[in-house]
């Protein structure tokens, strides 16, 4: 009997000592897909939300990692696109980051129609996780030289019904709660009646709470078929299908349960089921792990202090590790960066001093826009710290997230969690976290801009692949950027002071692969926006404001345009890629010869030009053995590769100011030059010389070359009283703004009377947000 009793005191043991392994290597599996899969997130500050075509439209990245929300610096670029109702990327700009931020601006042509659009903004590594990780915004651009035309939304429109079973499934028998979220085309929630339906009969009755969204328990039978029966507040009703049912699986139900604690129920009908482990993770953070047995039902009661603030996932798995149920939970943030805003005084005249007051309690980064409000409605969205904490990790749009963020109630607590259900999401697959397989086809652009684009063969429109390229900007200084295709032909060209628009040359860089084509593709991928667009409530009843923004921003372009547009050169090294040569010859220093053949026999010691089989080619001296090598070297005009040396033996010397020669070896990225010879004609724009046909010529925008922001002073007399007009309805824009405690700015104001909103976002190093606004009143003429 004694060793009966040891013998299963050993099995029991074993089992206990396997499940506890299980849920460590659930977490461990977590833990090491999060450090290799780094979260990056963005917030986007706009100067305002309603804009005329020829206006200007500023804005700020605070760029951020995705778990502290601290200023994070991987990422030296980001992507920033203005998308129209039809999903078109109307404006685009490459933005530079550095240390957590950046800024850009965008003229708004009048080739853009009235109507609502979407700002969105995201860095190429946040790429591998889908359009539903990128930052979006609404705005509205009003163009006065075009009828509205606006879309008219059809009376019958249908609805979007969308039911979530808690957890993520129903099972037949097992008691659920269901969230539901119903929404207009213009993804604006309704109010409605709703009702589940089993053929005749009613058997659960539902209605919204505030958004369109709200829930409803329910347990499923077996050997019913189930749908949704909605009717909107006209009467109009609708039928939907209702969730798959499953005969066996799993169910979850969290609850609070007061005093600081959540329950989490688990119910299984599922003949097998032995363990459940529950894993609890804020923000690729695992903060809580726990393993319960299970014959029917398990409970598990956690704190609520154990998870972090922001939107958590309680993540249910089965014996065998495969997740079986999902569920969200938010905790409010318990701190946000409080910013405080203070005017001089609450009311100004026309072209008079604003004191503006900025406190901090701690260091932090703030961006500051001041701008009149007039009565063309406006969309709502996020500040930034509902963005950070909230929205940035929910699936789809929030109405009005501001709301969730209020001061505790029972409604808004209701509100939250039922948000919780019906807009669940996580970033990544739990597959690939528990497969440890490297996923991630975007890379991180660490250095700069990178330029992707493939290789093929247009014999075949295949890829080809392990063949070098090179892409370069011909001009000043000197760019040349080489790569190596991989097993897709996919070409990456890791770019470097690569700003403004630029003319790119793409080619292959042997010669035996001179038949091969080099094409480059947008950095800017063609998903559509998550944000569903209402129709811009623009009507005659705006004529008024719509004429006076209109007259204002002819007025500025008309008297103030050339001072407006200013630029923030960006420091970049001026040398050429292959830094000082071994060897510089300015040819007007010499006498001038009409064949190139002649000028590099007498005045260029270390290049020789022979011929090989009624071929020319260029020999580079090997200086410190005094012997020429063999293998080829690399030879440019302007920065761009040349493989025809007959080409360049008649090309005219005349129109070549200077030639650079490097007299070793040279690596650069995958590739390895026996020397270089660099031509550099005059304007440093080949002058004409003949390039091949089959070389890729395009124009490329690079980073954008930061803007600043102008606005007229009026410090003295004379200023005030000068006839040119200042129709200004932006006051002040800055987008960094740099506090330690406290602060203070100044401008002026415009010779626009009414009501100005000053609003300032910030973020502090350790990750805390906030947002302030505050106004006051611009009325009568300058004393």
């Amino acid at each position: 009997m004694r060793y009966l009793f040891v013998i299963l005191s050993t099995v029991i043991g074993l089992r206990a000592s396997a499940q506890q392994d299980g849920l460590t290597s659930i977490k461990q599996q977590f833990d090491q897909y999060n450090r290799q899969h780094i979260q990056e997130k963005l917030f986007v500050h706009v100067d305002r939300p309603v804009y005329m075509v020829g206006e200007t439209m500023w804005f700020k990245l605070y760029y951020v990692d995705g778990t502290f929300h601290r200023p994070f610096d991987l990422s030296k670029v980001a992507y920033f696109e203005v998308l129209d109702g039809e999903q078109r990327s109307v404006l685009q700009a490459k933005v530079g980051l550095t240390s957590g931020k950046g800024d850009g601006a965008l003229f708004l042509p009048a080739s853009l129609a009235s109507g609502n659009y979407v700002v969105r903004a995201y860095t190429n590594w946040m790429k591998n996780a889908g359009a539903g990780y990128f930052f979006e915004k609404p705005v509205t651009i009003i163009n006065p030289f075009r009828k509205l035309g606006l879309p008219v939304l059809a009376k019958n429109a249908g609805y979007d019904v969308q039911l979530f079973p808690e957890g993520g499934n129903l099972v037949q028998g097992l008691p659920s709660r269901v969230g539901f979220r119903v929404t207009d085309a213009s993804g604006r929630g309704i109010a409605f009646q709703g009702a589940v339906v089993n053929g005749s009969d009613t058997v659960a009755r539902f209605q919204p709470d505030r958004f369109g969204i709200g829930s409803f328990g329910f347990t499923p039978a077996a050997g019913s078929s189930y749908r949704v029966v909605v009717k909107d507040a006209q009467g109009r009703t609708s039928s939907h299908a209702f969730p798959a049912v499953y005969p066996q699986g799993y169910a979850m139900q969290v609850e609070e349960t007061g005093s600081g604690q959540l329950t989490v129920r688990v119910r299984t009908n599922a003949a097998d089921a032995s363990v459940v482990y529950l894993l609890g993770h804020t923000r690729q953070q695992a903060k809580l792990a726990e393993m319960r047995p299970i014959q029917q039902e398990a409970t598990f009661v956690i704190s609520k202090e154990a998870l972090g603030e922001g939107v958590s996932h309680l993540t249910i798995f089965d014996a065998a590790r495969k997740p079986v149920c999902e569920r969200l939970y938010f905790r409010r943030p318990s701190t946000a960066l409080a910013i405080q805003t203070k005017t001089d005084k609450e009311q100004y005249a026309a072209r008079t001093k604003v004191a503006l007051s900025l406190g901090t309690p701690q260091a932090a980064d703030l961006s500051v826009a001041v701008y009149r409000v007039d009565s063309i409605p406006a969309l709502s969205s996020a500040d930034m710290q509902a963005y950070l904490a909230m929205v940035s990790d929910l699936h789809g749009a929030v109405e009005e997230p501001s709301y969730y963020l209020q001061p505790e109630s029972p409604a808004v607590n209701k509100a939250v969690d039922n948000l919780m259900l019906t807009h669940g999401w996580r970033r990544f697959k739990w597959e690939e976290v528990l497969s440890g397989k490297q996923t991630g086809a975007y890379l991180p652009e660490i250095h700069g801009l990178i330029v992707e684009g493939k290789l093929t063969d247009p014999r075949t429109n295949k890829p080809v692949a392990g063949h070098g390229a090179f892409l370069s900007t011909p001009g000043k200084p000197i760019r040349l950027f080489t790569s190596r295709s991989d097993s897709t032909g996919r070409l990456v060209f890791e770019t470097k002071d690569f700003y403004g628009p630029r003319t790119i040359m793409a080619q292959p860089a042997e010669a035996a692969d001179s038949l091969l084509k080099v094409t480059i593709d947008s950095p800017f991928p063609a998903w559509p926006a998550l944000t569903r667009l209402p129709v811009a409530a623009i009507d005659q009843s705006h004529t008024g404001a719509l004429e006076n923004r209109s007259v204002a921003m002819q007025v500025q372009a008309t008297y103030w345009n050339e001072r407006m547009i200013r630029y923030r050169l960006p420091q970049v090294d001026s040398t050429a890629f292959y830094g000082k040569p071994t060897e510089s010859y300015l040819l007007d220093a010499y006498t001038r010869f009409p064949a190139m053949e002649e000028v590099l026999r007498e005045y260029v010691p270390g290049v020789a030009p022979r011929k090989r089989q009624g071929k020319f080619r260029l020999m580079v001296l090997n200086l410190p053995y005094k012997e020429f090598f063999e293998e080829p070297s690399l030879v440019m005009v302007d920065g761009v590769p040349v493989q025809d040396m007959d080409k360049l033996m008649a090309y005219s010397p005349l129109k070549v100011k200077q030639l650079d020669v490097v007299t070793n070896r040279y690596f650069l990225g995958p590739n390895m030059f026996s020397g270089i010879v660099s031509f550099i004609t005059y304007k440093g724009d080949l002058s004409g010389y003949p390039l091949d046909e089959r070389l890729l010529k395009q124009e490329y925008d690079g980073l954008q070359i930061p803007r600043e922001f102008y606005a007229p002073r009026y410090e003295t007399q004379a200023q005030q009283t000068t006839r040119m007009p200042d129709a200004r309805t932006l006051l002040y824009w800055n987008p960094s703004v740099t506090v330690n405690r406290e602060g203070q700015i100044d401008f002026f104001t415009s010779d626009q009377d009414g009501r100005y909103l000053i609003e300032v976002h910030g973020l502090s190093a350790n990750g805390q947000a906030g947002t302030q606004r505050a106004w006051f009143e611009v009325k009568g003429l300058v004393k």
